[in-house]
């Protein structure tokens, strides 16, 4: 028998598990594991390039027709014409040159050219195409390389510069846990027994607009557990609908008549916004009787014992300025685009204010669910209508005259979160515009003013600069604008600890306040680096005055609160329309009594829009122009990842670039009815 041969012998001819094999040579039996031919490896790559281009046509698809049907409801802040022009050219510009160079790459792959190519002579190089490569390779190294990684640079030492900071404020937040540092009061309690020992408190409920939420923060201020004659809520109503502005002072009537004091004030000269609101009620004769003034928006609804918890803090505490109480959201598990503002937003409370409260006693006070002195504001110039933050605007100003603030992490006020992206992102807009204006206003005086060196330098290096500037110009321009275009320049790559590990940690670390939220890691980080371009843009717009830094929209609302009393709410509305126009409590003539009637229908069916929608009204989507530059950008890029077999540096690529798509399309969080 040859050395190399097998016998197999059979005993059971009907039982092929029992076999006896003669034998010993192990070459006889090749591995199992055959190795793949490159052939088959070939066409292995070949059914996923199918697969890839299968998927990218059906996007491309998609895109077509979410553009085509929206082309009608892109809204101004979209329109290059508009304040974005420039941005969006820019953005434009940045994605046509990676196309090009993602073309030239492609073909210097499959030619199978390299970096070698540079060091060969000029009589080696063939073709106009192979020679224009070589040109681009060492334009590249000479000119391009040194400046991208110069800025890389910078942008790196500005990251780990805010990145120490969220840590040291996790620190002073683990530090105040652990002592369990928290605001005691510095006297005696209010005595419950005695009424008269209360200090007048005037509540202010300035709303615009606010159709779906004004009823229950009405209720709620009116259910403030304090003897009526020492509180006076004003409701202060900017609102441009007479409908609604009958069905608030209805509202206002109906508690005022179960003895709850409590007036509706409206402006007939609507001006600066919510400052020009509150700074209007503040001049009425009867506010001088009144020590603290306590300020909640439409959409905030206080417990009863509110003013029991804060006030008592400015007993024995003449300094004090402020007290100002922790946010909650009452939709917060809404849909994805909630529960990742809900992460920003518990680390805010948790962290920010909590340690700045502690230790430096100022914060940016929040514009609502706060109680002032009304002394403070008088010192401090009062609303001030310059700015979209008058809320910063007036904290900034108390702080430089000496008042000192409170922050209470164990009172909370429940609020909503915007459900929908355009919402928030005019929200995140102003958020960030308004701080900037306030920058370059505040800087002289915060140099002049007599407060301590270290203060100043917390407000302008901290404050200001760190956390409103600093922060925004780095997310975008290291990971959007950068990182893919190291993609196409290799000699200023970003590192893997640039990219990966320092923003899971630095993201880890703001989750911690919200520790439901673990799951949601990796989107949070996507979708804060998505959210960069709008908060660069509105920094930009802030710093410079650009006119989009002036724009005031009203955060759009849902009334998730009082949703389970739409239908009554609806009835009530109806009988009041009919009763007022029976009665003319508004003068209204028989002529326009018809068309009251319709729009008190119209107002009954916008009013159950949120519990019972309509089947034949379709929902339609926005589409954000810069985030979908920004995404075939990065989708660019990760192709150019792909080509170079980068990793990491693809994957978080490709992941990018899908976020920016999602939400360019208006994929994420509750469409527009």
């Amino acid at each position: 028998m040859a050395p190399n041969s097998v016998a197999v012998t059979m005993e059971k001819p009907d039982n092929f598990s029992l076999l006896e094999i003669n034998g010993s040579d192990p070459s006889a039996f090749p591995d199992k594991r055959k190795s793949i031919s490159p052939k088959q490896f070939s066409w292995f790559l070949l059914l996923k390039a199918h697969r890839v281009v299968s998927c990218l046509s059906w996007l491309v698809s998609s895109v077509k027709k979410r553009i085509a049907f929206s082309a009608k409801n892109i809204n101004e802040e979209e329109d290059p014409k508009s304040r974005g022009k420039q941005m969006y050219r820019f953005i434009k510009a940045c994605l046509v040159i990676s196309i090009i160079a993602l073309s030239i790459e492609i073909v210097a792959h499959y030619k199978k050219w390299n970096l070698d190519l540079i060091n060969r002579p000029s009589w080696e190089v063939y073709g106009l195409v192979e020679w224009s490569y070589m040109a681009w390779l060492s334009f590249r190294s000479d000119y391009i390389a040194p400046l991208v990684i110069s800025l890389s640079r910078f942008c790196t030492v500005l990251f780990l510069i805010q990145s120490l900071d969220r840590l040291v404020l996790c620190l002073g937040c683990f530090w105040i846990k652990f002592k369990k540092i928290e605001p005691k009061l510095k006297d005696e309690s209010i005595d419950l027994e005695d009424p008269s020992s209360f200090p007048m408190v005037l509540v202010q409920i300035p709303m615009c607009n606010e159709r779906e939420v004004y009823e229950q923060s009405i209720g709620a201020a009116s259910q403030l557990d304090w003897p009526k004659d020492r509180i006076l809520i004003q409701v202060l109503d900017d609102s441009d609908d007479p409908n609604l502005q009958l069905l608030i002072k209805e509202e206002v009537s109906v508690w005022a008549e179960k003895g709850v004091n409590i007036i509706y004030r409206h402006r007939l000269i609507r001006t600066g916004y919510k400052a020009g609101n509150l700074k209007s009620a503040m001049t009425c004769d009867y506010v001088k009787d009144y020590e603290f003034v306590t300020i909640f928006d439409a959409d905030f609804t206080p417990n009863p014992d509110f003013l029991k918890k804060t006030v008592p803090h400015f007993k024995g505490n003449p300094e004090l300025g402020l007290v100002q109480a922790r946010w909650s959201f009452v939709n917060k598990d809404e849909n994805l685009l909630t529960r990742l503002q809900n992460i920003n937003l518990c680390f805010h409370f948790e962290v920010e204010q909590q340690v700045n409260g502690v230790f430096l006693n100022f914060f940016g006070f929040n514009g609502t669910a706060g109680v002032w002195r009304i002394k403070a504001l008088e010192e401090s110039g009062g609303w001030l209508e310059r700015t979209t933050v008058e809320d910063m605007d007036i904290a900034v100003r108390a702080h430089l005259n000496g008042w000192k603030f409170i922050y209470l992490n164990d009172v909370e006020v429940t609020c909503e979160l915007p459900e929908s992206y355009e919402a928030y992102k005019k929200q995140q807009h102003r958020w960030h515009s308004g701080p900037m204006q306030l920058f370059r206003l505040c800087l002289p005086s915060i140099i002049k003013s007599k407060i301590s060196v270290g203060k100043k330098a917390n407000l302008i290096f901290l404050f200001f600069l760190l956390r409103k500037l600093i922060l925004p110009f780095y997310s975008f321009t290291l990971f959007c604008i950068i990182l893919p275009l190291t993609m196409f320049i290799p000699e200023a790559e970003l590192p893997l600890w640039i990219i990966c590990y320092v923003p899971i940690f630095i993201s880890l670390l703001n989750i911690l306040p919200s520790p439901k939220s673990f799951p949601f890691l990796v989107p949070y980080l996507l979708f804060e680096n998505t959210m960069s371009i709008t908060k660069f843009n509105a920094m930009i717009s802030g710093l410079f005055q650009f006119g989009s830094a002036y724009e005031w929209v009203v955060t759009k609302k849902t009334g998730r609160s009082s949703e389970s009393d739409l239908l009554a709410f609806a009835e009530k509305e109806e009988k009041l329309h009919r009763r007022n126009s029976e009665s003319g409590l508004e003068l209204l003539s028989k002529l326009k009594e018809q068309e009251t009637n319709l729009a008190g229908q119209e107002t009954m069916k916008k009013s159950l829009g949120g519990l019972m929608r309509p089947m034949n009204k379709r929902k339609t989507n926005m589409v954000f122009k810069k985030e979908l530059g920004l995404a075939f950008l990065l989708l660019t890029a990760a192709a150019r990842s792909f080509l170079s077999a980068h990793g990491l540096h693809f994957y978080f690529l490709l992941f990018q670039g899908l976020s920016f798509l999602v939400v360019g399309l208006d994929l994420i969080g509750e469409q527009i009815s």
